[in-house]
């Protein structure tokens, strides 16, 4: 009833002042047959700057002294922001303009408030949905709302972050996390260890939660905020963070984004692999591959390697590993974490 389902359906409601001077707002303004007249952000960084043509302006009414031929505003604003939509959509209905919001912005099902107050000006109010509709056509089924809530953050560690990633789900990427806090604690040093799974109950992690129960957009945003945490709250000395699944598997191609998104999220420092041989039931593609992939969607490196020879052939051990991939390689089911814990401050020391 509210959702906007084509751009014609607002060409009729040209010229727009558009809220957000990010992605969303740029990607309105150039949409077919809209025009954009003014912007508008609370960012004292970019007012009085020039943005897609135009000066951004700090408030609707400067807006409106610049571009008093505007029909409409539009609010393309992140989650997190809704109190500032919710004022710019007033301010709008009330300047008797029309308002298009996005559903991360502003939900107009559940403002319903503000459809009254627009219907009470004779202005239109619509929103740009996140077409669930259309998910639910393909794939059969569809959540009831958008699934991303979580706002974005912005945040620069202090300590090194460490990335524990691997070729195939059941590697050993939660052992390796966990073996390499305990051999920062016995060298002295205050480790923090996130955990990204449910299974990620025992000490010395700090916490843990459930990436996969969230939307890969939000998952980043999780582990960053994780990070920031509990830098606040232990201020430790490095970070270690357990990946999940892989970035290469063959057989199990689902979880390839949650493992992407935990590893953009941790934006690591240094990274080491997990691979388990022989492994029973994943189809890894290898740690060539893995590697690849990750120097691949995140500016970091690969300093070592953890194996779990649980199926190993004999003849296999961490030296075979090393001579194959020039990497130092260990078995921390048997030997700890020690030397990949070398491994990593060599390179941070380069």
């Amino acid at each position: 009833m509210y959702s906007v389902n084509s751009v014609k359906e607002i060409q009729d409601l040209n010229p727009f002042i558009v809220v957000g001077c990010g992605g969303g707002g740029e990607k309105f303004s150039n949409l077919e047959g809209v025009e954009a007249v003014g912007f508008i952000d609370d960012d004292e960084r970019k007012q009085g700057k020039q943005y897609c043509g135009h000066i951004v302006a700090g408030s609707l009414n400067e807006c409106l002294e610049s571009a008093p031929e505007a029909k409409s505003l539009v609010i393309m604003l992140p989650i997190g922001a809704e109190g500032a939509a919710l004022k710019y959509a007033v301010q709008a209905i009330d300047a008797g303009l029309n308002v298009i919001t996005s559903f991360r912005s502003l939900s107009v099902e559940e403002n319903l408030s503000l459809k009254k107050f627009a219907d009470s000006k004779n202005v239109v109010i619509k929103e740009i949905g996140p077409r669930l509709d259309v998910v639910e056509k393909i794939a059969g089924i569809a959540p009831e709302k958008s699934c991303e809530v979580l706002p974005k953050i912005s945040y620069t560690p202090n300590a090194p972050v460490i990335f524990v990633g691997g070729t195939s789900q059941e590697c050993g990427k939660r052992t390796t996390t966990k073996m390499l806090g305990l051999a920062a604690s016995e060298r002295g040093l205050t480790p923090a260890i996130i955990s990204t799974d449910e299974m990620g109950l025992e000490e010395p992690t700090d916490f843990n939660f459930r990436a996969g129960s969230l939307s890969a957009m939000d998952v980043p945003a999780a582990v960053l905020s994780a990070i920031k945490y509990v830098e606040e709250t232990k201020k430790p000395d490095i970070i270690f963070i357990e990946g999940q699944s892989s970035l290469t598997e063959k057989g199990n191609p689902h979880p390839r984004g949650l493992s992407a998104a935990i590893l953009i999220g941790a934006s690591p420092d240094a990274v080491i692999v997990g691979h388990r041989p022989n492994h029973p039931y994943r189809e890894p593609r290898g740690i060539v591959e893995e590697i690849t992939a990750i120097e691949a969607v995140e500016p970091t490196k690969v300093v070592g390697l953890s194996v779990n020879l649980k199926n190993a052939e004999l003849d296999m051990c961490p030296e075979y590993f090393e001579s194959t991939y020039g990497l130092p390689a260990e078995d921390v089911y048997n030997n700890g974490a020690s030397k990949l814990l070398d491994a990593i401050f060599e390179y941070l020391e380069e």
